[in-house]
């Protein structure tokens, strides 16, 4: 996170490799709760697919989802949370075909196997993404921080082993797909999630 230059780093109190098994509706009001008091414009998260059918990945997509919706309604299951907060944007992450090409180089096929079933990554078509962000600048920082995280790199260790070119298709660029929005729409692709909202 430092790497990254984020300030404040929040857990809710679920472990790694645990989070599909999480009760939904403590989760999810878990998450809503602390959307309503950090109050964010945008909110990120993972597709329905959770990128190669990773569980948590799924289990975090679907809570997120709901936590956005119940973050802003008028109730008081949220107990002291603070008021209902509307998150302006909530966009999924989206990988596109020569992203996902450059993830197989590394680790030749992404897959998760749950319940005997393999779960392969399905790229983005193209006219899925609704924003693209220029990340090329801060690629570097990106491989920085991703080998800070101790827990993985027994897993993104090959990226290691990859060339600037490579590093470049992985982090030279973000696409999003744009699932929520109150201030904007169209077919338009974004260069800025914020757009809208300034």
């Amino acid at each position: 996170a430092a790497e990254l230059g984020v300030r404040t780093v929040s857990f809710l109190g679920y472990v790694d490799g645990e989070l599909d098994d999480a009760d939904p509706r403590e989760a999810t009001l878990r998450i809503a709760r602390h959307l309503r008091r950090v109050r964010p414009q945008i909110v990120l998260t993972f597709a329905h697919d959770g990128a190669y059918g990773h569980p948590d990945h799924v289990a975090i997509s679907q809570l997120t989802t709901a936590a956005v919706v119940a973050a802003g309604a008028p109730d008081d299951e949220l107990g002291d949370a603070g008021e209902p907060h509307a998150v302006s944007k909530l966009y999924f992450k989206a990988w596109t075909g020569p992203k996902w090409e450059a993830y197989q180089a590394a680790f030749k096929v992404l897959v998760s196997r749950v319940d005997g079933v393999d779960r392969k990554a399905n790229a983005w078509p193209d006219w899925a993404i609704s924003a693209r962000i220029d990340t090329r600048a801060y690629w570097p920082t990106v491989w920085r921080a991703v080998q800070c995280h101790e827990s993985q790199m027994a897993v993104y260790g090959a990226l290691g082993e990859l060339g600037p070119e490579h590093h470049a298709a992985l982090w030279g660029s973000q696409e999003f797909y744009r699932a929520l929005s109150l201030v904007n729409g169209g077919r338009r692709l974004e260069t800025d999630l914020f757009e809208g909202l300034r």
